[in-house]
């Protein structure tokens, strides 16, 4: 083919396309190794969707930075040829890459047909669109595919993960599928390092029990500060400067790239300082008034900037009840937790054990595991009394409570739990509820309530475990009938 000029301009050669999409697509050669890392247990809640062919629909793989996406594609492909599907019938594009700009996904597919003779109108196949973003309309093009080619499965991933559900939303019902990677659960975290032995099944006991408890929360406190990123747990360099890997490359990039316009933000410096000021307080309950009043914004702008953080993933918002497990008809005051929390490490410095802030950062990681979880959580709130977990039933009544520490104060002195025994005799119904603690495992009776204490660091394996394996208990029996 001859090159084009325009002006003093020189065209993309089609051969330097066709080239890109060779080498995106290794497997369709002899010598292909595949994928060189371990797949996140997460791997297994995605592939089936991928696989399921019953209904018509693309799949979009979202979430935060750095969470794995892209390696979970290298797992879905190398899966699904040792699944026996043809590696010719599989194709990848890096959507951001600039040699593809201005194709559709059209354009991009009749690449592919023509790069190795696959006729995708007729043959199914897997096609995979990563970084789809920065394709403009990219919803307007991949619900086209999923109408026009029933014999294409698509799967496109992310990381602009607020313009992703925002797209998706609008564009995408009843043709796309949503699947949010979330940072690493403990659970993973001890998988991928092959630490997962340091828990065991009781099935005397019928719950999960520590083989140590001390060397189990050494690894609980280190996934506090880098536990949420698979290439962080992996790398000692990152670890000994993640403020620099985690500001630069996920939460600078969130604030400043991710298309933050879509929510009609225009300062950005407005937006870091709220953010900041949000990771520092995590698990603290706030207010818009308490925010606006400190920073000189006004009410509606902390809103809308609020609501964009949460879209992005990087925070959770967390409404309160009342002592009778009433909600609130205004949402004054609220909790929010950071979906990762090292994200606060890495923004002010990594903690240790001691550390006056573990016991807000055991919380966030708490409500981090169950965020994966989906469905509203609350916190309780009074005049003189507060629960950290509150769960509510169909009928809006409480259904199950836990109490976060990081002690053991409480095991020896349970009469002390003064809120939470409180918030028991105003519900009634609970009949048993959860303390976390820094080492003791057991239960007691007080006045009439069954109180379970668990380690949090063994509550938070539990709550992972469970999750990727569709164990769904109640969060207060989260350790018991997995």
């Amino acid at each position: 083919m001859n090159l084009v000029i325009v002006g003093t301009m020189q065209s993309i050669l089609h051969t330097d396309v066709m080239k890109r999409v060779h080498e995106e697509s290794p497997w369709w050669t002899d010598g292909w190794s595949g994928a060189a890392t371990q797949a996140r247990p997460y791997f297994n809640l995605f592939f089936p969707l991928v696989v399921d062919r019953s209904v018509r629909r693309a799949i979009v793989l979202m979430g935060p930075r750095r969470v794995g996406k892209t390696v979970m594609l290298g797992h879905t492909i190398q899966a699904l040829i040792a699944s026996g599907v043809d590696p010719r019938c599989i194709c990848y594009f890096s959507v951001d890459h600039p040699i593809y700009g201005g194709l559709s996904l059209e354009k991009l597919l009749d690449c592919y047909a023509e790069a190795n003779g696959v006729d995708y109108k007729t043959r199914e196949i897997y096609v995979f669109f990563d970084e789809i973003q920065y394709l403009r309309k990219w919803e307007v093009h991949l619900k086209t595919l999923v109408d026009m080619y029933p014999t294409v499965k698509a799967v496109a991933s992310g990381s602009a993960a607020a313009a992703l559900r925002l797209k998706s939303d609008e564009s995408g019902a009843g043709r796309f599928s949503d699947f949010l990677l979330p940072p690493l659960t403990f659970y993973e975290y001890l998988k991928l390092l092959g630490k997962a032995d340091q828990v065991v099944w009781s099935a005397e006991e019928n719950a999960f029990q520590a083989v140590d408890i001390q060397s189990l929360n050494g690894h609980f406190v280190h996934y506090l500060n880098f536990g949420g990123y698979p290439e962080v747990i992996f790398s000692p360099q990152i670890q000994s400067d993640p403020g620099r890997f985690i500001r630069s490359d996920i939460i600078e990039k969130v604030l400043l790239c991710d298309l933050p316009s879509l929510y009609g933000i225009g300062d950005i410096q407005e937006l870091n300082y709220l953010f900041t000021t949000l990771a520092f307080n995590t698990a603290n309950e706030v207010s818009l008034g308490e925010l606006s009043q400190n920073s000189g914004v006004a009410k509606n702008t902390i809103k809308k900037y609020i609501e964009y953080l949460e879209a992005a993933f990087l925070i959770k918002v967390v409404h309160r009840v009342d002592r009778s497990a009433k909600r609130f008809e205004r949402a004054n005051f609220f909790k929010v937790y950071l979906t990762n929390p090292s994200m606060r490490a890495a923004l002010f410095s990594p903690v240790g054990q001691e550390d006056a802030s573990v016991p807000y950062l055991t919380e966030t990681t708490i409500f981090s595991q169950w965020f994966h979880r989906g469905g509203p959580l609350h916190y309780a709130r009074w005049k003189d009394g507060e629960v950290d977990l509150v769960g509510l039933d169909p009928r809006q009544k409480a259904a199950w409570a836990v109490e976060v520490k990081w002690s053991d104060r409480y095991y020896d002195s349970p009469h002390e739990l003064k809120s939470l025994l409180a918030f028991c005799e105003a519900n009634p119904s609970l009949g048993e509820v959860t303390v976390t603690s820094r080492t003791k495992t057991g239960t007691t009776q007080v006045q009439g309530n069954r109180i379970r204490f668990e380690p949090a660091s063994l509550y938070c394996f539990a709550s992972g475990y469970n999750l990727i394996n569709g164990y769904l208990p109640e969060p207060s029996r989260m350790n018991v009938g997995a």
